[in-house]
């Protein structure tokens, strides 16, 4: 065989077989693209985003639009081909497996953690909302979680009111533990409880439960510490004066906390907040309203300047990332309260677009 035949047959051996290896051979990398984007102030799947009843509502113009970021999933065992693919798209990101789904969780276990920190922030939204129109919103004790095999497991339930301890009343979060710290590990202890049921159909007629109250004692257990346990996490749950249902499906994670606070304010105000405008945005919330990073800004803004947004609401957090490469004709908005957003959409609404506070790329002030 010619010398110069073999070459070329090697060559081409080379390269199918690198092309192969490019196809066959998975990489630990993940990709990240802009996902849809969901105005919450309008419908998705035939219904509204934000439905609440038993106060008046107002109605609404323009786009308050809540952004996501598609990923692949725990499970999904990307090429090398793809991950070269990724890194050359301008509008896309290839990062490390591990840096969206830690080592052994599972694609159940993901969604479950995305499913709860999604309604997690539902709460805080509705919460925050309602403290910026000041509208009192009510608190309580409840029982967040029973750690499996202890002492309290099957005798309480995740949702369960406390009202009270050994008979002293329940005020705050805290007091719980204090409570049963007091006794020594094998004493019992008595808890006044409405069951998450009952507790469940009174906060939906927007009322503190009163009624069904029960005592459950437990013998408790000696913890590491020496400890007396019972093995419960207490947290506060709110009562909410009216109900407010964020009906969104097939969404996960905290990110659109501000979006939904934002859009629950212009539904519960006269008049309208973005004065007809495009506004879309992101962030975190929390019960009082602060304005937390999230992950993925750069695809969230890809994401809502493809369907037409002007503005676009940025965590102070997120900025400097955000601004580095902001795609043509979208201004961002540095917030860092629901306040500052308020704030920030009135100055949209009137066009004095030149007095918003505005992000910078790191490095420039």
């Amino acid at each position: 065989m010619p010398r110069r035949t073999a070459t070329l047959l090697a060559s081409t051996l080379m390269l199918i077989a690198l092309l192969c290896a490019g196809v066959l051979i998975p990489v630990p990398y993940s990709e990240m693209s802009p996902g849809p984007t969901v105005n919450t102030l309008g419908e998705h799947d035939g219904e509204p985003v934000l439905q609440i009843s038993g106060h008046k509502t107002y109605p609404t113009t323009g786009h308050l639009n809540m952004t996501t970021v598609r990923v692949t999933g725990p499970d999904y065992a990307m090429n090398l081909f793809e991950a070269v693919y990724g890194w050359l798209d301008h509008d896309n990101a290839v990062v490390p497996h591990k840096t969206l789904y830690p080592e052994g969780q599972t694609a159940e276990q993901a969604d479950q953690e995305n499913a709860e920190e999604f309604s997690q922030s539902q709460e805080s939204a509705k919460v925050a909302a309602l403290q910026q129109l000041h509208i009192p919103v009510a608190t309580q004790t409840v029982v967040g979680s029973v750690v499996k095999d202890k002492p309290a497991d099957g005798r309480l339930h995740a949702g369960d009111v406390i009202k009270a301890v050994d008979g002293t009343e329940v005020k705050r979060t805290g007091d719980v533990a204090k409570l049963v710290t007091r006794h020594k590990p094998g004493q019992p202890v008595v808890f006044t409880i409405i069951p998450a049921k009952d507790a469940a159909a009174a906060e939906k007629q927007g009322k503190r439960p009163t009624a069904g109250a029960k005592q459950v004692s437990i013998t408790t257990q000696k913890a590491d510490d020496g400890r007396a346990i019972v093995g419960i996490q207490a947290e506060v749950d709110h009562i909410f004066p009216f109900p407010i249902d964020v009906k969104l499906a097939d969404v996960g994670g905290p990110s659109a906390g501000l979006m939904f606070s934002l859009g629950i304010v212009d539904k519960l105000t006269p008049g309208n907040m973005t004065g007809g405008k495009f506004v879309a945005g992101t962030g975190t919330i929390d019960d009082k309203g602060n304005v937390g990073p999230i992950g993925g800004i750069s695809m969230k803004t890809v994401g809502a300047r493809d369907k037409g947004a002007e503005f676009f609401l940025t965590p102070k957090d997120n900025c400097a990332t955000a601004a580095k490469d902001t795609p043509q004709g979208l201004t961002l908005v540095k917030v860092g309260t629901i306040g500052d957003a308020v704030k920030a959409l009135e100055k949209i609404r009137k066009g004095d677009t030149a007095g918003l506070p505005s992000c910078s790329p790191a490095g420039r002030s």
